[in-house]
């Protein structure tokens, strides 16, 4: 039995240049945290000769190519393996929420599969075939923060070239700041679910083609990005929330797709209630909203939000990345 654990993110700056379209053209800057919110994946030798998929749903395979699921099906295919194997997976968190879920499934999954074939993966190579899986393979519209961020948790930057390679690092940041940084950064789930690929496509489309209002908005959040690193090596958080109401209105110049009358709402709300800046996490449309609020307006903040029906997530950063935490 070999049991994985792997955590979700929240991005923090430069969200959106981890795409191909872009970062092919220009370069690419994210900096982004694990949370301690995780994926579990469990896997164990079946005695009969199939395989044995269970997340939503359950599927029984003869093989790998017959495995419905993509990711799976994928990794099997890549590592070379093909019957006798049970694969659970448990989430924290559901699933198309703007928080990574699939990257971490997915490095989570590779890491569990290299453990049952007694072979240590550096987590660069980890997330880079977690990359190769959803990018290459499957031709999913995304990027390569999530993969990265999942391997190595912690608050950690990448720099990526214009060939794809990505030089990740952490940020090592003070204590007192890292606690600073939990205890005021809110979230909240919207309870709206999406999937990311439609906002994601049409923003490669127009990144690839060269629209100026998406690059000129990518460049923009490049910037900010890279400010955000700044502000939090300065333990300059006020800034740092000034910075995401900075992003927030620059990502929203992406797809008309990003926000609506109503998640706009609930930001003015968050704004109006103490809140320095937020933005939804991931590609838009729903899932887990983030804000900064310095301490003394948090319960105002969190009165108001959960008023409107949002459902506060209490998070912290998770330093270990994806882990095995059982293998016997």
């Amino acid at each position: 039995m070999i049991v994985t654990r792997t955590p979700f993110r929240i991005p923090l700056g430069g969200g959106g240049t981890d795409l191909p379209s872009y970062y092919s053209q220009h370069g690419g800057f994210i900096v982004s945290a694990a949370i301690n919110r995780y994926v579990y994946i469990m896997l164990n030798l079946r005695f009969e000769d199939s395989i044995r998929v269970s997340y939503s749903q359950t599927e029984i395979a003869d093989c790998a190519d017959q495995v419905d699921h993509p990711i799976v099906r994928e990794a099997l295919k890549l590592l070379g393996l093909n019957c006798n194997l049970e694969i659970v997976s448990i989430a924290d968190l559901p699933a198309k929420t703007g928080l990574g879920s699939s990257c971490s499934f997915t490095v989570g999954l590779l890491n569990a599969l290299h453990a049952l074939k007694r072979e240590h993966v550096p987590l660069e190579e980890l997330a880079e075939e977690a990359c190769h899986i959803e990018i290459d393979r499957l031709r999913e519209p995304i990027g390569k923060q999530d993969q990265y961020i999942a391997a190595f948790g912690g608050i950690t930057c990448l720099d990526i070239d214009r060939e794809g390679g990505v030089r990740p690092y952490a940020l090592n940041l003070p204590g007192d700041v890292v606690q600073e940084l939990e205890n005021n950064v809110m979230v909240f789930y919207t309870g709206i679910k999406r999937s990311a690929s439609e906002v994601l496509s049409a923003q490669a489309r127009a990144a690839q083609e060269g629209d100026p209002r998406v690059l000129e908005a990518l460049h923009v959040i490049k910037e900010i990005g890279r400010e955000v690193k700044r502000a939090l090596e300065a333990g300059d958080l006020d800034r740092f929330g000034s910075l995401m109401d900075e992003h927030w209105q620059v990502k929203k110049r992406l797809s008309d797709k990003v926000s609506n009358g109503e998640i706009d709402a609930w930001y003015e709300t968050a704004r109006s209630n103490g809140a320095l800046g937020g933005k939804v996490m991931g590609a838009g449309g729903g899932g887990f909203f983030m804000f900064y609020c310095p301490n003394g307006h948090k319960g105002r903040l969190r009165e108001a939000l959960t008023a409107e029906g949002l459902r506060e997530l209490r998070v912290g950063v998770d330093f270990e990345g994806s882990k095995v935490l059982m293998n016997f």
